[in-house]
């Protein structure tokens, strides 16, 4: 009994120190927003600054349009998120439900380009966008998510449609239902825990990012907060507790959105993968 104890104690004692790992840049981040400059640099750890600067938040929307930058990023992001979700499921549900012939090499071929860097398509897809005339526009940041999805999410979601019992679309293909009333009827209703994975990670995926707004977008007013915050960071070096204070409320969607969707999230991992 004292083993037991003991080793339950050791266990909850690692999380919280993993957890005290965790959480400590995010109470720095914290701390910064509500410090002066020379308070940032100073050589004392101090958690809660004397004084608290609170005026670095409102000062935040004087220097920069972080409304405008807010607005941007929610724009992509929801259309990025909403196409991933589209085009994945639908990918996913005819890798995992319909027999065609090459489906399981090109299923192979689609892990294939998982292990390729993005990097590598940068250039090609410039070209490809420039000619479109798409440059400076939002189209190359929302349009491949409806048309081509992300390998990752057909990969999960192909893995969860395969754990949904086969009777179901059987009994639905015997009453004449087709593959596409099956997949929105019988498919979708069932995999709201997966598709809940994919929304999350397409939310943080799209909202931090800021590779594909720097290549496609010039015109500062279709800036997202990413790319804003770099901007302000080049033109206000000195201003760390400004930019501590838009990185704060930047991150405040991201938390929202995870403890939402915090049951979805864990259901949705543990039950993906249990059929191959």
């Amino acid at each position: 009994m004292n083993r037991k104890i003991l080793r339950e104690g050791g266990h909850h004692l690692a999380m919280w120190a993993v957890a005290l790992v965790m959480v400590l840049p995010f109470l720095w981040l914290l701390s910064s927003s509500l410090k002066t400059p020379e308070q940032v640099f100073s050589k004392e750890v101090d958690f809660i600054p004397d004084p608290i600067v609170w005026t670095n938040y409102t000062k935040s929307f004087e220097y920069m349009p972080v409304l405008l930058y807010t607005r941007n990023t929610v724009l992509i992001t929801l259309l990025c998120t909403i196409g991933y979700l589209t085009s994945g499921s639908l990918v996913a549900y005819a890798f995992a439900r319909i027999q065609w012939p090459g489906r399981d090499f090109l299923f192979i071929v689609l892990l294939a380009t998982m292990m390729l860097p993005p990097q590598v398509t940068i250039v090609p897809l410039f070209v490809i966008f420039r000619h479109l005339g798409w440059i400076d526009t939002y189209y190359p940041l929302v349009v491949p998510s409806f048309l081509t999805g992300w390998p990752f999410f057909i990969f999960l979601l192909r893995q969860f449609f395969l754990s949904v019992p086969t009777e179901l679309s059987e009994a639905a293909k015997v009453d004449g239902a087709s593959h596409f009333q099956i997949y929105s009827r019988i498919i979708l209703p069932l995999s709201k825990p997966a598709l809940a994975v994919v929304a999350v990670f397409s939310f943080l995926l799209h909202w931090n990012d800021f590779f594909g707004p720097l290549i496609y977008l010039a015109d500062d007013s279709k800036f997202t907060l990413a790319l804003g915050l770099a901007v302000f960071k080049s033109n206000h070096p000195s201003e760390w507790g400004i930019l501590m204070a838009v990185s704060a409320l930047m991150l405040i969607p991201t938390i929202l959105v995870f403890f939402f969707c915090q049951k979805y999230f864990v259901e949705g991992i543990n039950l993906t993968g249990l059929k191959g």
